[in-house]
C-alpha cells in the first residue's frame, strides 16, 4: 500500500501548549497529502489550548482532554484512538518540515517495511539529526520520535510506551523495535520535522533509564546483538552494579563478562 491509499494518524500530546499548537497544526494542515487524521491528546490544559484546538476541529481533527500521567501516557492514548495504519507522533511545539513531508513518506510506504524513520532539523543539533542508525549508534543516542512513522501493528508486537520512563520512554520503545529481529525498518533520507530545542526530553535527564539501559539492550536485542557487544554490556552492568553496591547483580554479570571475554561464551 503506497501513495494516496496510505492513511496517517498524527498524534499530538499537549499540555498548556497555547503558544505553539496553532503553528504545529498549520504545518500539518498545509500538507499537499491530505489522507490523515490529527489526534490532539490533551492533559487538562489550563491555558487556551482547548480554545485553539476547538477552533481547528473538523472531520479530520479530534480533541480529547483528560487527566494523564505525562507525555507518553498521552501518546499511548493516541495509539488506542488512532484509525490509521501508520502512526506519527509530533510535539505541540514542533512542525512538519515542509508541505511535502507526508506525500514523500506516503510514496515510500509499502508492505516491505514496518517502520520508516528520517531526520529532524533543530538548532539544538546545529542542523540535521541524525541520518541512519546502527545497533551501536542507537545505544549511544536516540532517534527523535518526530522522525519516525510506525505501523500500528508494531505496538501489538513490542507494546506501548513504558510510562515508568517519564523522559526516555521513546528511547526505550525505539530500542524495542530497532533491536527486534522480526520488525522491518528503513532509514529514509528525508527531513521530517522542525524539532523544537526546548522540549521536555531535551531539557531533562532520567537516571532510571540510563541505569537500566544495558539490561534493556540485552533483553530487547537477544537475537540481534553480536557476542562482542553483549560481553561489553555485561561488563558495563557489573561495573555499575558494583558502584551502587548491588552485589548479586555484580557477581552475575561479572561472571558472564569473564565467560564471554576469556572463554568466548556469551550467554
Amino acid at each position: 500500500m503506497a501513495g494516496s491509499e496510505v492513511f496517517f494518524s498524527i498524534v499530538i500530546p499537549t499540555y498548556n501548549a497555547g503558544d505553539t499548537l496553532a503553528a504545529c497544526l498549520d504545518s500539518i494542515i498545509a500538507q499537499s497529502f491530505s489522507n490523515f487524521e490529527i489526534l490532539i491528546v490533551d492533559g487538562l490544559s489550563t491555558d487556551n489550548s482547548r480554545d485553539i484546538a476547538t477552533a481547528y476541529q473538523d472531520d479530520r481533527i479530534r480533541f480529547v482532554s483528560e487527566k494523564d500521567k505525562g507525555i507518553y501516557d498521552a501518546m499511548n492514548k493516541g495509539i488506542k484512538l488512532a484509525k490509521g495504519e501508520w502512526i506519527y507522533f509530533i510535539g505541540s511545539d514542533d512542525k512538519l518540515y515542509d508541505e511535502k513531508v507526508l506525500a514523500n513518506v506516503a510514496a515510500m510506504t509499502d508492505n516491505n517495511f514496518d517502520v520508516l524513520y528520517g531526520d529532524v532539523y533543530s538548532k539544538r543539533f546545529n542542523g540535521i539529526y541524525d541520518k541512519g542508525f546502527t545497533i551501536e549508534k542507537i545505544y549511544g543516542k536516540n532517534i527523535c520520535h518526530q522522525a519516525i512513522f510506525l505501523r500500528k501493528r508494531i505496538f501489538s508486537i513490542v507494546g506501548n510506551y513504558d510510562t515508568r520512563f517519564r523522559i526516555f520512554a521513546d528511547w526505550d520503545h525505539n530500542l524495542k523495535w530497532f533491536l527486534h529481529a522480526g520488525i522491518r525498518k528503513k532509514y529514509i533520507d528525508l527531513v521530517i520535522a522542525d524539532y523544537a530545542d526546548n522540549g521536555f526530553s531535551s531539557t531533562n535527564s532520567e537516571e532510571i533509564f540510563f541505569d537500566k539501559k544495558d539490561e534493556l539492550f540485552i533483553k530487547y536485542g537477544k537475537g540481534t546483538i553480536d557476542k562482542r557487544f553483549r560481553v561489553t554490556l555485561y561488563g558495563n552492568i557489573a561495573w555499575k552494579s558494583k558502584g551502587k553496591k548491588r552485589y548479586l547483580p555484580y557477581l552475575k554479570y561479572r561472571v558472564l563478562y569473564l565467560m564471554g571475554k576469556y572463554l568466548n561464551i556469551a550467554l
